[in-house]
């Protein structure tokens, strides 16, 4: 018995000495500007990136194959520090961003059956395209909410709520969504068209009493040039001011106004006697 453990002990001792020979032996010198890289990142490990975690993004960094700002959850602040370990200079003008959903339908969209299988917007859209008459909407089932790891989104009446507080800017609720209708807007962004759906005018309208008529009076309103109407009204938020002129002459409430992540109510300046023709515009008939 004694012989035995002398015998793993000897063993032990024996691949100790070989395992710390082969740490100093092929032990690779670690750049420190690689490591400070690494720990100025936020360490969240989202992936948002597109590198596997924070410390393949910050290799990446290092190496030239991405650049300061690659981080959408440090945002600007992370850009400013790593750039400066770099020795290079950042941009420092990139607006912080914020994610929103591009929709209001919910109890304004009309239902044409009720569900109550798994809650997952993909399986939803892969099944059967959705409960709701409109084709492009939201689901309501919260995918984008689950697939937060920063606990940013929460369903309220059956529609996303990002927290602006909480939100990161990471894009994962994007990439989650199947119907195209999280995106990342500037944080002092107030006006918003919310509304994804580019049917022609009656169809839309029928689907969704909120949906974008593409009547194209917000395009006439604006005097900056900042939103334009194709298949639905789209906003350059490089552009827009916030001036609100196009939510006032929105007919259907697409655009919403926005202050403090809470919808600002509008009254649509209506014309008194033709009232808006958008509709017999864009109507099949």
């Amino acid at each position: 018995m004694l012989e035995t453990l002398i015998i793993f002990l000897i063993l032990g001792l024996l691949l100790g000495a070989i395992l710390t020979f082969a740490s100093v032996k092929f032990h690779v010198e670690t750049d420190p500007k690689l490591e400070e890289i690494i720990e100025a990142l936020p360490g969240a490990n989202c992936g948002a990136c597109g590198y596997p975690g924070c410390s393949g993004c910050g290799k990446a960094i290092f190496e030239g194959k991405a650049p300061v700002n690659s981080c959408p959850v440090g945002g600007s602040p992370t850009a400013i520090a790593i750039a400066g370990i770099m020795g290079i200079e950042a941009n420092s003008d990139q607006k912080p961003l914020v994610a929103r959903v591009k929709c209001n339908g919910a109890d304004n969209a009309k239902a044409i059956y009720e569900y109550s299988g798994a809650k997952s917007c993909l399986l939803a859209k892969n099944s059967f395209s959705g409960m709701k008459l409109c084709d492009f909407g939201c689901f309501g089932l919260g995918t984008c909410a689950v697939s937060c790891p920063f606990d940013a989104i929460e369903m309220v009446n059956g529609l996303p709520k990002v927290n602006a507080k909480k939100c990161t800017a990471c894009g994962i609720c994007v990439k989650a969504c199947p119907q195209f209708l999280m995106e990342l807007i500037p944080q002092d962004q107030k006006v918003l068209v919310n509304c994804n759906n580019t049917d022609k005018g009656k169809n839309a309208i029928s689907s969704c009493k909120v949906a974008c008529i593409k009547c194209k009076k917000c395009e006439k309103a604006c005097n900056f040039d900042a939103i334009h109407v194709g298949g639905v009204a789209v906003i350059d938020y490089t552009k827009c001011t916030n001036c609100r002129a196009c939510a006032e002459v929105c007919p259907t409430h697409a655009i919403l106004v926005y202050e403090k992540n809470n919808i600002v109510k509008v009254v649509a300046k209506v014309e008194e006697k033709s009232g808006c023709s958008g509709c017999s515009a864009n109507c099949e008939r």
